[in-house]
Order: C-alpha cells, then sequence, then structure tokens
C-alpha cells in the first residue's frame, strides 16, 4: 500500500469522526450544558412563594416554578377561581407538562357540625358541593379534592358521628367514582384548628376502610400529624394503602423544611422508597419574607431531596 496515500487517508477519517462528534453532540466540551433542577419527588408549591421573583401573576409563578423543577402545583383556592382562569392555569399547565394538585372540593365548617351532625341539608349542601369540584377537577386536570369534615357535634356520640361521616362520604365516592376522582381526606391538628372532628390519621383510615371506596383516600399532613400525633413514619407505615397524596410544613412555625424539628429528609427518603409517585403539596409559608426567603425555601428543597 502506498503509505503517503495511507496517511492521507487515515488523516480525513479522522478529521470525518471529529466532525461527526460535534455534529450528534459527542463533542465533551459542548455537552457541557448545567441541567436543569431535579427533584426525586414531586412537590407542589402554592401561590405566593415566589412572587419577589415571578411577579403577583399566578400564571408567571407557574412558569417560574416549572423552571425550578417544581412539576406540580396546589391550589386550595381553585374551586373559588372564575371559569377562564381556571382555563388559562390549566392551559399553562399543560404545556409546561405540570401536574395538578388538590384543591377544596366544599364549603368547610370551622366552628359548627355539618357532616358529623348527620342534618340532611348539611349532606345535601356537601354532595352539591361535591358535584360541583367535578367539573372543576375536569376543568384544571386534577385528580384529587380536600375534604375536611368539619367541627365535631357535642350533642352526639363519636360513634354515631363517626357513621353520619361515613355514610356521607360513601355517597360522595358513589358521585365521584365514575370520573376517576378521588376526595383525600385531611385530618387536623388540634391547636390550630381546635374541636375539628378528623383530627389523627388512625381516624382517617377507619373512615376509609369503611367507605371501601377507591374515591376516598387520606391526606397526610405531616405538619398536622407531627403535632397531633407525632410517630410519623410508623404512622405512615400503617396507613399506606390508604395514602393518596401528602402536604408539607415543618414544626413550630409552618414553614419550609429545615427550619424546625421534623427530619425531612428521612421522611421524604421513606416515602421515596415506598415507591410514592404522587404529590406532595408545600403548603406552608417562607420563614423569611423577600427574595432571599424565596431563595432559601429553594435550597431547603434541594437539601432534604438530597437522600
Amino acid at each position: 500500500m502506498n503509505r503517503r496515500k495511507f496517511v492521507k487517508s487515515g488523516a480525513a477519517l479522522g478529521a470525518l469522526l471529529t466532525f461527526s462528534n460535534d455534529l450528534f453532540g459527542n463533542n465533551t466540551s459542548r455537552r457541557m450544558v448545567k441541567p436543569k433542577n431535579q427533584f426525586q419527588l414531586n412537590y407542589a408549591p402554592h401561590e405566593g412563594m415566589f412572587k419577589e421573583h415571578a411577579g403577583e401573576a399566578i400564571v408567571d409563578q407557574i412558569k417560574y416554578m416549572n423552571s425550578l423543577g417544581f412539576k406540580a402545583f396546589e391550589d386550595n383556592e381553585m374551586r373559588n377561581r372564575s371559569v377562564s382562569e381556571q382555563e388559562y392555569i390549566a392551559k399553562t399547565m399543560a404545556k409546561l407538562g405540570m401536574n395538578m394538585g388538590v384543591f377544596v372540593a366544599h364549603k368547610i365548617y370551622w366552628k359548627e357540625p355539618n357532616l358529623a351532625s348527620g342534618d340532611k341539608t348539611y349532606r345535601e349542601e356537601f354532595l352539591n358541593d361535591i358535584k360541583k369540584s367535578i367539573e372543576v377537577a375536569k376543568r384544571v386536570n386534577a385528580k384529587w379534592m380536600t375534604v375536611v369534615p368539619g367541627h365535631v357535634d357535642l350533642r352526639k356520640n363519636m360513634s354515631f358521628q363517626m357513621a353520619n361521616v361515613i355514610e356521607t362520604l360513601k355517597q360522595a365516592s358513589e358521585i365521584l367514582e365514575p370520573h376517576g376522582l378521588i376526595m383525600v381526606l385531611e385530618p387536623l391538628n388540634f391547636r390550630d384548628h381546635p374541636g375539628m372532628f378528623l383530627s389523627e390519621s388512625p381516624q382517617a383510615y377507619e373512615i376509609c376502610k369503611s367507605v371501601n371506596s377507591s374515591s376516598c383516600k387520606i391526606l397526610f399532613d405531616i405538619y398536622h400529624q407531627q403535632i397531633q400525633e407525632g410517630n410519623l413514619l410508623p404512622n405512615i407505615e400503617a396507613c399506606w394503602d390508604e395514602i393518596a397524596y401528602f402536604q408539607i410544613g415543618d414544626n413550630p412555625g409552618r414553614n419550609e423544611p429545615t427550619t424546625g424539628e421534623i427530619n425531612y429528609k428521612n421522611v421524604f427518603k421513606y416515602i421515596h422508597g415506598k415507591g410514592y409517585k404522587g404529590i406532595l403539596g408545600m403548603e406552608h409559608s417562607n420563614s423569611v419574607s423577600g427574595k432571599k426567603g424565596e431563595q432559601l425555601l429553594i435550597e431547603a428543597y434541594k437539601s432534604v431531596d438530597d437522600f
């Protein structure tokens, strides 16, 4: 073989390979692009958490959340927004590939009994709210809606109250099941919400087992249950097959993880290890105001998600 021709052909081949590597992205220097933030669990911020960076408009806030790596959004007040705003939010989230978290499905009675009383007027009001919330859920591509059974009825035995709540939730489940939607029951702590019928995770578990429906599950709010009962990981384990949703907040203060006593890194590691693919709503405030506080919140979630 002619040595000169061999060297020339070899050089040409080398140049071609270099060009191909650059063209198809195999060149190391061209691949050094900083990746987008990624979280191991699907955390969902609320409106207002990043308004100092993103502005007052809720859609701009959602876009900013997405730029930070958050793939879900939670909005307790979604039911009370106009139809046009609901549709605009849903359209924006669909374009960004984001999921909708919970919204509150009905009027909550904070100081007087409603579902626990067994009163037919209260029951019909609740069921009508559930029917209306189906349309909201479809409009915003939501799967879950929050339900709080309301205040205790001090004139009735607790067992009668339990039967009244279960019967109402059975009827609500029959309404929700054909649509594949889930109401998630949220136990609330005695300190922030004294006198509420539903306060503990075992109680929520008992109700869900009694209702026996895929449309009636537990919203395990880690903040509320730390105050009410503690023993977080064993109670999450005991309730696992009925939990459909989590919410987050540290105690004391109900601010972002790392600001209180809850070891959120261990809690999140446990939930992740169980194979949880759902949403964890960030239902808390920022411990520090302004842009600094928003940055601290981001850093806190990066920290506790690093396991």
